[in-house]
């Protein structure tokens, strides 16, 4: 009875295969050696296939269910083995087991920048990553073209080619693709569509392969390229730059007046830039900003406002308006106003004012 036992447990009849991984994609059954008992039973779970090999060649495929392995199961493996009348007796066969359900968080790239023709920037380049997902969509050409003898074949093995597929592949793309770097991003789902379908053609026929999902997370272009698109849109969102230089100016003349260490001369010249920019010297034309000068002390507390071309500046010191006028900024028919004055009146009929007027003293006399 030892010896009858030992037999039997040699003879396998239970072909399974429980996948306790998430990777594999082939996994030859362990006991291949051994003889299968004639009326064994195969199961093959939801998601797998099992293809029996017979000297080297593919014979029968079992798609998900449970099977009783006798004759009439097995027609490939008959006629290759020539049981025209059925058999009795135990027969040794090779059988894979197949992942066919979809193997995820696979990742690509592209090692290196891909050159993008820009419809608006000209040549970009450009660098790309994603996700996608893979299935055995054919069993029999997976076996044969890549799985050969292999006990076991993850999805590792082919990860590095499927890499290099998809990043040839969508540097072709987008070589030929008419789409701005700066709309990329609304066309991913139809550019990812596109990519998938290309890998796909690649790599069906060939390997035996399915592509279900493949996504485009993410295309950039290098920093410098960021930077200038930064700047420019930040142009397009200030719209007129005159208007927004005056503005800052202003924003920051009350800031530099109050210092009283510096605020002096640097307000002086901030008022010479500010009229320069608008255009609004003595004769319409622009001059140019003020020269720095030491701080002086400002006698006149008051804070004054300058009209010009229907517009008002300010608020001004003063000492600025001294700077002003004798850059040639402001004449004696330039029209000031402070608090406590009942109207705009011109700088040369304000007493406080109309000293600025006064010419320069001659020069000094000879030593």
């Amino acid at each position: 009875m030892g010896l009858v036992s030992k037999l039997r447990g040699e003879l396998v009849d239970i072909v399974e295969w429980i996948d306790d991984t998430r990777n594999t994609l082939v996994r030859r059954f362990p006991r291949y050696q051994n003889e299968i008992k004639n009326g064994a039973r195969l199961v093959v779970r939801p998601g797998q296939s099992a293809i029996f090999v017979d000297q080297g060649r593919v014979a029968d495929v079992f798609q998900p269910g449970t099977y009783e392995l006798i004759t009439k199961n097995l027609p490939a493996l008959t006629t290759l083995r020539g049981w025209k009348h059925g058999f009795s007796s135990p027969f040794k066969a090779e059988v894979y087991f197949v992942t066919t359900r979809q193997i995820t968080e696979l990742k690509w790239g592209t090692p290196h920048p891909v050159l993008l023709r820009d419809p608006e920037f000209g040549p970009l380049r450009v660098r790309a990553f994603g996700t996608y997902t893979l299935r055995a969509a054919k069993p029999e050409a997976l076996l044969s073209e890549l799985v050969g003898t292999d006990g076991s074949f993850e999805a590792d093995e082919i990860e590095v080619l499927l890499r290099s597929i998809v990043a040839s592949e969508f540097s072709k793309m987008v070589a030929s693709t008419e789409i701005s770097v700066v709309d990329l991003a609304s066309n991913y789902a139809r550019l990812s569509e596109d990519l998938r379908r290309a890998v796909l053609d690649r790599i069906d026929d060939a390997y035996g392969l399915d592509l279900p999902q493949l996504f485009i997370v993410n295309i950039s272009v290098p920093e410098q390229v960021e930077r200038a698109l930064d700047a420019r849109s930040s142009m397009d969102v200030l719209g007129d730059l005159n208007r927004y230089q005056q503005y800052q100016l202003g924003s920051s003349i009350p800031t530099a007046a109050a210092n009283p260490a510096g605020g002096l001369a640097g307000a002086g010249v901030g008022l010479g830039m500010g009229m320069s920019i608008a255009g609004l010297g003595a004769a319409g034309a622009a001059k140019p900003p003020l020269p720095l000068i030491p701080p002086t002390p400002d006698s006149d507390p008051a804070i004054w406002h300058v009209a010009s071309g229907g517009r008002t500046f300010g608020p001004y010191s003063v000492a600025q308006l001294g700077l002003a006028v004798s850059a040639g900024q402001l004449t004696g028919e330039s029209f000031v106003w402070t608090a406590g004055m009942e109207a705009w009146a011109p700088i040369g009929r304000v007493p406080r004012l109309a000293v600025l007027l006064a010419p320069p003293p001659p020069p000094p006399p000879a030593a």
